[in-house]
């Protein structure tokens, strides 16, 4: 049955995660400080207090964790993990790409990995290089790994939803930023969305803008400072980095013959490489020369007046799309 609910982006990931935990008896959560402390960003909350042993704590190890995981999706367990930040993930990459990923290939699918890896990661002030880092490609870039960056409070319901119903290893990376920020009418209950799938956030028709996780809301932002000037920017909200829903990048740039990529990650080699690869590939004529918009080759600094000069903003945004679109 579909509620209509006042949540914000934390809460939504809380109601998707209590869902998970009423409904599917074989559901499991755990990770360092989810049960008794409600994790370390508040996201868990009661949870362990209502399902009991099922929601539990880990020690400080992602090895752990993430080999736990693979484990008891083998035996039938349809595991819900949290990695407190995205940079811990790499401590643990056998576990993901050489143990969950590969499940389902060695065993001629006889066997999955139901494993939804829950995590967040992006900038903030004096989170400096270790906790701080987008790694979105990095996880994209395996065969037989799913990863979603949801951008709103119903996003951050939905896409945890689907997540923890596929039978393949999902990474659902979250942005902390995100957490506690207003909250939104979220539509809780009903049918499961479909895995994968970009949306239009906001229709225009002079330049597309394809952005995903916490970029999406500065890119919109960007886009009411160019509505003011007559441009009308479309942003696309890629919400499934893998799989990638090419199509609806493709009919945006059909339609404006312009395209602008913003991302928090490091520009080299990031997902805004693949997007606008496969805009040349499609042989969309376009009217100006695509480009990518995304954070320096460079470490992520600590001090706010550095990060400002190294992650784009609302300003960077508009002036890259009025380049694009002039």
């Amino acid at each position: 049955m579909h509620e209509q609910n006042s949540l914000t982006y934390a809460q939504s990931v809380n109601a998707a995660l209590r869902e998970a935990l009423s409904e599917i008896p074989n559901t499991l959560l755990f990770g360092e400080d989810v049960a008794l402390p409600g994790g370390v960003f508040g996201v868990t909350k009661g949870l362990h207090k209502d399902f009991g042993e099922r929601v539990f704590d880990t020690p400080i190890s992602e090895s752990a964790i993430l080999g736990g995981a693979v484990g008891s999706a083998l035996v039938g367990m349809r595991p819900i993990v949290e990695i407190m930040w995205a940079d811990f993930s790499l401590v643990a990459l056998d576990q993901l790409v050489n143990q969950a990923a590969n499940v389902r290939y060695v065993s001629r699918g006889q066997l999955s990995a139901p494993i939804t890896v829950r995590t967040q990661q992006g900038t903030g002030p004096g989170a400096c290089a270790q906790h701080s880092q987008s790694l979105e490609t990095f996880f994209a870039h395996v065969p037989g790994l799913q990863v979603c960056m949801p951008a709103s409070a119903q996003d951050a319901y939905d896409l945890l939803r689907t997540a923890i119903r596929s039978d393949d290893p999902t990474i659902v990376i979250e942005n902390r930023n995100l957490y506690h920020g207003p909250k939104e009418q979220v539509t809780t209950g009903g049918a499961v969305e479909p895995l994968g799938g970009a949306q239009v956030r906001r229709p225009g028709s002079d330049v597309t803008i394809v952005s995903w996780g916490s970029m999406v809301r500065t890119a919109l932002e960007a886009a009411d400072a160019l509505a003011a000037e007559g441009v009308s920017a479309e942003v696309v909200d890629l919400r499934w980095i893998r799989p990638l829903d090419i199509t609806t990048v493709l009919t945006s740039v059909t339609r404006t013959r312009r395209l602008l990529v913003v991302h928090e990650a490091h520009q080299f080699l990031g997902v805004g490489a693949e997007i606008v690869a496969a805009v040349a590939e499609s042989g969309i004529e376009l009217l100006s020369r695509p480009v990518r918009l995304g954070a320096p080759d460079v470490r992520i600094p600590a001090a706010p007046s550095l990060l400002a000069a190294v992650i784009p903003d609302a300003a960077g945004i508009a002036g890259a799309a009025r380049a694009v679109a002039a």
